[in-house]
């Protein structure tokens, strides 16, 4: 099945099964439909099945968004006490579509418990309480952890799965990866045809052709990975530059960022580190999974500046990671969104495209490992196997037959939907959205709210800094309230002045502070006349170096709103 066909399903309002191969494009399908959703006016809520699945998507995990938490029964008492969480029942209530990413990492049980839940507040029989519900996975990747003593359930064995009856949609296509020899692989692991040859061709992977990239070592233990980083750190000579993560907002939310954030709490740094980004930011050039070496730190901010395989420098500045429902940050964390990378587990790699990777499969313990680890790269000449037994390649005999009925469904989804006319499959989509009570959007509305999308995050953090300036004397203070650095609530105000969103009257609060203000600004502005606002050394050194970056900064703000 191909994207297009996949979104034109999602948007008839079916509970639906997203799946297919590593690299298919199941996100960007989620992404497209999410957006189309939220300019049609309809509530979407969603959810991961893990931490750091769900900082990918921006959202939350489904055991928050449920208030099953770390349930692992639910008596008639727990759901007594989840139904008098008001906020919890408003959220349940006005969803109107559920989305839960990594489904396959979810226990059959759990599912169970967040159906009952959301039947028992809607009032309602029907699955999920009436709500669309949209699974996204792929049952080859890591499955779930069951507690101690207990069997594990796969989410389809779930008497939920039963109810919900979802149409699978298995999206064919492959935009990862580009070799057909390692296609071949991970489909022989996928049907469970694995033979000598295929160890063998491992064995033979010995090279990475990265001249100036060290490939990131993927591991199944953590001890591992931490005893490569912590030793390939210590070899590199100077001191290291640490970077702490800050916070803001609901503490639960807060920390639940901070215990699945890719990006450490503390990042130790040097030159010569191996690094890997950990978020998208496709305008400043690197993506989740980006390797890179640190060659520099910025003379400014001190900010790492790193090279990628190709050559280019870009310098890392820190982003931050949110926890939002309805366009409002409840919580978010900021740090650099980077990463050791000479080694990193398994487990942590799943999402990620990775330019290179030394793969040790020798400890190999669940299902799946292997095939996860394989496919995060694009090709076999980005593969080097350090190790690997004879349970690396083996996959759930279950999961195999599971996987042709799931591929069965989708073709008879595909030629259903195939005979519809086009006019007949809109009418279904209108007929969704109107019951739901929103409008069919067009290709300017998409647009639109995607742009609004992107912004309102932005927007949000922006406003708060603008709102204090009112009533807070200095950049520490306002930097304290909000656990920012000086730097970023700087970089807050300029972009404010840029948009013309506030005026020098507004920053008057922040002059007063300084004692000799209008002295600096006469230097300052003079340096400025001479030497121009894009560079601040310039500046800096042609007011003999009295005045601090802060100042100086400061002050090109007011002279640009005068």
């Amino acid at each position: 099945m191909t994207q297009d066909t996949a979104l034109a399903i999602l948007k008839t309002g079916a509970n639906v099964f997203l799946t297919g191969e590593p690299g298919a494009g199941k996100t960007y399908v989620i992404n497209k439909y999410i957006n189309w959703l939220e300019a049609a006016g309809l509530s979407v809520a969603v959810t991961a099945s893990t931490g750091i699945a769900a900082t990918h998507i921006g959202g939350l995990t489904i055991h928050s968004w449920s208030g099953v938490g770390t349930r692992d029964t639910l008596s008639r008492y727990d759901l007594d006490q989840i139904a008098t969480k008001e906020k919890l029942v408003k959220r349940i209530k006005r969803t109107q579509v559920l989305v839960i990413d990594e489904v396959s990492m979810i226990d059959g049980k759990m599912l169970d418990m967040v159906d009952v839940i959301c039947r028992t507040i809607r009032q309602s029989q029907e699955a999920f309480g009436g709500m669309q519900v949209v699974c996204v996975g792929d049952f080859f990747q890591l499955p779930p952890i069951a507690r101690q003593g207990e069997m594990m359930r796969y989410a389809f064995e779930s008497r939920a799965w039963e109810n919900i009856r979802p149409l699978v949609c298995y999206i064919t296509e492959q935009f990862r990866q580009d070799d057909e020899l390692l296609l071949s692989l991970l489909g022989s692991i996928r049907k469970g045809e694995i033979e000598e040859d295929h160890y063998t061709l491992l064995r033979e992977q010995v090279d990475i052709a990265y001249e100036d990239i060290e490939p990131t070592r993927l591991y199944t233990h953590n001890a591992d990975v931490d005893a490569v980083n912590s030793a390939k750190l210590a070899e590199l000579r100077g001191a290291a530059k640490s970077f702490k993560m800050s916070a803001r907002g609901n503490k639960i939310y807060q920390e639940s960022l901070i215990r699945t954030c890719l990006s450490p709490s503390i990042l130790s740094l040097k030159e010569d580190a191996m690094v890997m980004c950990t978020k998208n930011n496709f305008e400043a050039g690197y993506v989740n999974g980006t390797l890179a070496r640190v060659v520099a730190f910025d003379s400014y901010e001190g900010y790492p500046i790193i090279e990628t395989s190709d050559k280019r420098r870009i310098t890392i500045e820190p982003v931050s990671w949110e926890v939002a429902e309805d366009g409002k940050i409840l919580a978010s964390i900021e740090q650099l969104p980077l990463r050791l990378a000479w080694a990193i587990t398994v487990h942590k790699s799943q999402g990620m495209s990775l330019d290179a990777a030394e793969v040790d499969l020798s400890k190999s313990f669940v299902y799946g490992q292997g095939y996860v680890a394989l496919s995060r790269v694009r090709s076999l000449a980005g593969l080097k196997v350090l190790g690997i037994n004879l349970n690396a390649l083996m996959v759930d005999p279950k999961i195999i037959a599971q996987d042709v009925r799931f591929m069965d469904e989708s073709d008879a989804a595909e030629e259903t939907f195939k005979a519809l006319e086009g006019v007949e499959l809109e009418t279904m989509h209108k007929r969704f959205v109107k019951a739901g009570g929103g409008k069919l959007p067009t290709e300017t509305d998409l647009a639109i709210e995607k742009t609004l999308t992107q912004r309102t995050k932005k927007d949000s953090t922006y406003e708060e800094t603008k709102r204090l300036l009112k009533t807070m004397e200095s950049l520490e203070e306002i930097a304290k309230s909000r656990s920012f650095t000086v730097s970023t609530i700087l970089s807050h105000i300029e972009t404010l002045a840029e948009k013309r969103e506030i005026s020098a009257i507004d920053l008057q609060l922040l002059i007063n502070n300084f004692p000799e203000w209008q002295k600096a600004k006469k230097e300052i502005k003079k340096a400025i006349s001479r030497h121009g606002t894009e560079k601040l050394k310039p500046l800096y050194e042609a007011t003999e170096e009295k005045y601090d970056y802060m100042l100086i900064r400061l002050v090109r703000v007011i002279n640009s709103l005068e």
